[in-house]
């Protein structure tokens, strides 16, 4: 069973501007949309940089008599930068479109960012997935949980008997219960459904009729 790529959550189209944009104009597009950075994307939308407040911030409080080396010379461009090209930071966060949601927000996470920037395999951008997208797929209705884990873990993949299994969805937690034929098909049912969108947590309650060794590790 196939588990949420990023394309199935980013949102689009993206709001971005061309390495010409003024300072005035990039300001403009934060306000305008409300957001804190907007991407720097090339003729082809590459991603080239990021601008977002802190950049546009920095003619107020940078002072490169302060610093040294290169980080003055970066210091000193972005507090008299005019242009995109030049206040922006180089290093984009990109995801592909099509890696899996738990990857995307599990670096979210570790390296606390607010959102990652989404390319296809071109390396064109094509939307962007903010934490608040991954968290909206929380607010999937129980009933529909209940439904793809009925049908996709249990019927699809496992091959469960209904008549024997029993599946409750309270606020986005998963409870299974019954008896199935293998150990290994009970440890598969619970992982399998972690990976259903909207599953906040899983409680396997499922018992097997036949010890077949050690559980197969998912891959």
């Amino acid at each position: 069973m196939r588990g949420p790529v990023v394309s199935d959550l980013m949102s689009r189209p993206v709001v971005s501007a061309g390495p010409g944009a003024s300072f005035k104009e990039l300001v403009a597009l934060l306000a305008e949309h409300a957001i804190a950075a907007v991407p720097v994307v090339d003729e082809h939308r590459r991603p080239l940089g990021v601008v977002g407040e802190a950049d546009l911030l920095a003619r107020h409080g940078g002072d490169a008599r302060r610093e040294r080396g290169f980080r003055r010379l970066r210091v000193w461009t972005k507090a008299r930068g005019l242009t995109a090209r030049e206040l922006m930071t180089r290093r984009v966060p990109t995801v592909a479109k099509d890696d899996p949601v738990a990857g995307a927000a599990r670096r979210l996470v570790e390296t606390n960012l607010r959102c990652l920037y989404v390319v296809n395999a071109a390396g064109h951008l094509v939307g962007v997935l903010a934490r608040r997208d991954v968290l909206r797929s929380f607010l999937r209705p129980d009933e529909e949980i209940k439904e793809t884990v009925e049908r996709e873990v249990l019927q699809r993949s496992i091959w469960a008997d209904p008549a024997t299994v029993d599946v409750r969805v309270d606020d986005g937690v998963v409870t299974l219960s019954g008896v199935i034929d293998r150990r290994s098909e009970v440890e598969r049912a619970e992982w399998l459904t972690e990976a259903v969108p909207g599953v906040v947590a899983v409680r396997n309650r499922l018992k097997y009729t036949q010890d077949d060794g050690a559980a197969a590790e998912p891959r």
